[in-house]
């Protein structure tokens, strides 16, 4: 008899699990105790074990989309077996991750019965939860064309997630059938973005099952349907602008150029137009960049600024549209100023036995260690010291963490982005050191993973190397922290000591708390730990 296997409850706060991977495929045949997927929950990703014999009859859940607990996502029973009963009997459980109408469910559900597709030969490449927050990403630019063979692994597209750009890779093999989203337009996580497969393969008729058999986001994709595929297949032509030059531009005209080279010209002020591409389809890649030499231009203007008496010119502006990080940086941060009831602290210390330290220290460090490396040190150390500072407030409780995560504010080009340094109480300083820059490097260069910027307990702000003397940081996280550390730069001042004048280094941090969680005097016991952990050097060793 036929069993359906459901997302388990896997943690005490799940409330859906993505399928990060499928071990089996329709037809295979297990045994009890056999791994059928990888589930990634909102703590880590797990195994998901079979508890039944017999043959895969149906997967309903593709590989990247999330879903309820309780929803079915296959069926297992005795070979060429009917099914359909348990799906339909099922209904309520089994809606996708996003919900939609129950009036638009129950129209549906009748049409993604009646559409056969078993015998089309071609796949859904759908658009990936790349981050615990990301709701939809928008396609940075489409490294395929329709009518393109497509191998396992060849990257399809760049997606601006609200943290990063990454490419998504392909992971089946065929011709690019079918593109529903356009470059720079957004997409919501878990709609369908592509279709590979065999050519000639009736994908339209693909996309009709899914959308009278999925939730919102696929719903949204079944309109686009008619209209997307001859407009897809008149993509194939060259497009009829041609501003930019041909090596470096798709059939839409877009120019072609990996994540990092965009990043390193805009902040050269080079114009991709203007450089001309050497990777695969005439793509730009860093080294275009960075060995591109500006031709010569006309200066023609620069002599009649000269006797111009009257001021003249064109007032202007630019529209800028909201990148994927900028709006979750909006989002975040408003949520914080929203729920988290916040005041700060501001403390002096006394930085010449740190300044004198570091410089024993970077004489048999491996790695350079930095101010900032000791400051995220100490607070480690002060934090496994005041465990009340390392929690947040979680509504009808409040989370004490027993592991010290420290978030590092690294800027970016495109806005502002947080890696974590796990358990950094534990690293040794030039072991965190190499953590630190390898994490900042990261950041810059846009390949930071999901693993790299979530769990964070506490997070250190550092504008120091900008000269800014003191500042107010916004709690980052208040989902998972209570605090942030402001850390300004180091001063040298003259003080008075005995009615003698001397000159000593001064550093000042600014402590915001989020009153729910941390009171006035906790605050200042956790800074008076710091600022002891600072001027007295040593004890970060011990």
């Amino acid at each position: 008899m036929a069993e359906v296997i459901r997302m388990p409850k896997m943690s005490d706060t799940m409330e859906e699990g993505v399928i990060a991977a499928w071990n089996v495929k329709v037809g295979d045949v297990v045994k009890s105790g056999d791994i059928l997927a990888e589930v990634e929950t909102d703590k880590a990703t797990m195994d998901m074990e079979s508890y039944y014999e017999g043959t895969i009859l149906y997967i309903g859940v593709e590989k990247g989309q999330a879903v309820p607990i309780d929803s079915i996502i296959a069926v297992i029973g005795e070979k060429g077996e009917d099914y359909s009963a348990l799906l339909s009997g099922s209904a309520a459980p089994a809606p996708a991750a996003t919900p939609a109408a129950p009036a638009a469910a129950e129209v549906k559900a009748p049409a993604a019965e009646t559409i056969d597709t078993s015998n089309i030969k071609a796949n859904l490449v759908t658009m990936p939860l790349l981050s615990d927050t990301m709701t939809e990403g928008v396609i940075h630019a489409w490294l395929k064309n329709v009518g393109d063979t497509v191998k396992s692994g060849d990257m399809l597209a760049e997606i601006e997630t609200d943290k990063a750009t990454m490419e998504i890779e392909a992971y089946d093999e065929g011709v690019l059938l079918y593109v529903g989203v356009k470059a720079g337009e957004a997409a919501p996580v878990n709609s369908v973005i592509a279709i590979i497969g065999e050519k000639g393969a009736d994908f339209e008729t693909l996309l009709k099952a899914h959308a009278a058999g999925s939730a919102a986001p696929a719903a949204a994709e079944a309109p686009k349907a008619a209209e997307a595929a001859p407009v897809a297949k008149a993509e194939t032509p060259a497009a009829p602008a041609a501003a930019a030059p041909v090596e470096t531009t798709n059939s839409n005209g877009r120019i072609l150029a990996s994540p990092l080279a965009k990043s390193i010209a805009k902040d050269k002020g080079i114009s991709l137009a203007d450089v001309k591409g050497s990777g695969e389809g005439g793509r730009i890649v860093k080294a275009d960049v960075d060995n591109y030499v500006p031709s010569a231009k006309t200066a023609a203007p620069a002599a009649s600024s000269v006797t111009l008496a009257a001021p003249s010119g064109v007032e202007s502006f630019e529209e800028v549209p909201l990148t994927q990080m900028r709006k979750a940086i909006a989002r975040s941060l408003a949520d914080s100023q929203t729920n988290a009831v916040d005041f700060s602290l501001t403390m002096e210390i006394n930085m010449d036995k740190s300044i004198e330290a570091r410089g024993v220290m970077n004489e048999s460090s491996p790695v350079k260690i930095s101010f900032n490396d000791m400051v995220l040190k100490a607070c480690g150390v002060a934090l496994r010291k005041h465990p009340n500072v390392n929690a947040s407030w979680r509504g009808d409780s409040i989370r004490k963490n027993q592991h010290v995560h420290i978030g590092m504010a690294v800027a970016i080009a495109e806005g502002l982005i947080v890696p974590v340094i796990r358990f950094a109480d534990t690293l040794p300083l030039s072991v965190l050191a190499a953590t630190t820059k390898d994490l900042g490097g990261k950041a810059k260069g846009g390949k930071l993973q999901p693993s790299d910027w979530e769990g964070n307990t506490f997070t250190v702000s550092n504008l120091g190397m900008f000269g800014i003397e003191q500042f107010n940081s916004i709690i980052n996280n208040p989902k998972n922290e209570s605090c942030i550390l402001s850390v300004g730069g180091i001063k040298e001042i003259v003080a008075v000591k005995g009615g003698q004048f001397y000159a000593t280094n001064v550093m000042k941090v600014t402590l915001t708390c989020d009153h729910r969680v941390v009171d006035g005097a906790t605050g200042a016991a956790f800074l008076v730990t710091l600022k002891e952990l600072l001027e007295e050097p040593y004890k970060l060793l011990i």
